[in-house]
């Protein structure tokens, strides 16, 4: 600590209870909880590769077998669309506007009804597995490119 007579500053940084702050740096425990994660994720992922190899086409890989209720596939586009940076911004957000983020919520969840009730049974009717594919569809080629070019400069 700093005195009147003492202007030295410690050696180490130390937090409040004056134990010794975590290092920024990773250790070999944190290098082997990395890569065991990974290890553990491309084992699953080659298991079930291995496995199903052979027996699923594209369309049924992406549709899965056209089994599944609207509900659990609305979550899984809801999901799919939350980026990584909503993840990891969110936090942020709710520190420096508080419960206005709320809102938010309420809008994702409000995505999720209308997809499972409005977008996913004409989806499922037309055997379609894209938005784009739709407004081909619905539309023309140049539509569906349209459409692409504003999603990806959005």
């Amino acid at each position: 600590t700093l005195t009147p007579g003492n202007t030295s500053l410690p050696s180490r940084p130390t937090t409040a209870t004056g134990s010794a702050a975590m290092s920024k740096d990773f250790s070999v425990w944190d290098y082997l909880v990395f890569v065991a994660t990974l290890l553990i994720s491309a084992s699953i992922g080659i298991y079930y590769a291995w496995m199903k190899k052979g027996r699923q086409t594209a369309t049924e890989f992406l549709m899965g077998g056209r089994q599944m209720s609207g509900v659990p596939v609305s979550l899984s586009l809801t999901a799919s669309f939350m980026s990584a940076v909503t993840v990891l911004g969110t936090p942020a957000e709710v520190y420096r506007f508080g419960a206005m983020f709320g809102f938010f919520f309420i809008s994702y969840t409000l995505v999720v009804f209308i997809t499972t009730e409005i977008f996913m049974p004409v989806f499922y009717r037309l055997q379609i597995s894209s938005t784009y594919e739709y407004l081909e569809l619905r539309f023309n080629k140049h539509i569906r490119l349209l459409g692409t070019i504003f999603f990806i400069t959005q």
